[in-house]
């Protein structure tokens, strides 16, 4: 499995954990001109998250957290404003979360709510 395609099951994972914990995801990979793109955007209730995942086979080079740094977290913050811009969607409050997979069999799924 290449990084590409863990990449796509880690976000497929996290999605079936967010609607089975009660959110709407509204889009998936959206991108955002040259800047980059966020891998979900859910609501939680009447909050706009959005959400960057981080998926790895094993933690034997880092936890898929550690990959999620000042730099990335800077990157989601601005394509969440643009998208915060643009949208329709009603919210009243907004926030960026981190979900990591770790694909073992089953996975290990940890979602930390509002980072930094």
């Amino acid at each position: 499995m290449n990084n590409k395609e863990k990449g796509n099951l880690g976000e497929t994972l996290a999605a079936q954990y967010l609607e089975k914990s009660g959110y709407e995801i509204i889009e998936r990979n959206w991108h955002y001109s040259r800047l980059g793109e966020i891998d979900i955007i859910a609501l939680d209730r009447d909050t706009l998250v959005f959400v960057e995942v981080k998926a790895r086979k094993t933690t034997s080079f880092g936890h898929p957290f550690e990959a999620i740094d000042d730099k990335k977290y800077n990157q989601v913050h601005s394509i969440a404003n643009a998208y915060m811009a643009q949208t329709e969607v009603k919210f009243k409050a907004c926030r960026i979360d981190g979900i990591s997979v770790i694909l073992s069999n089953p996975p290990e799924i940890t979602h930390l709510k509002n980072l930094f």
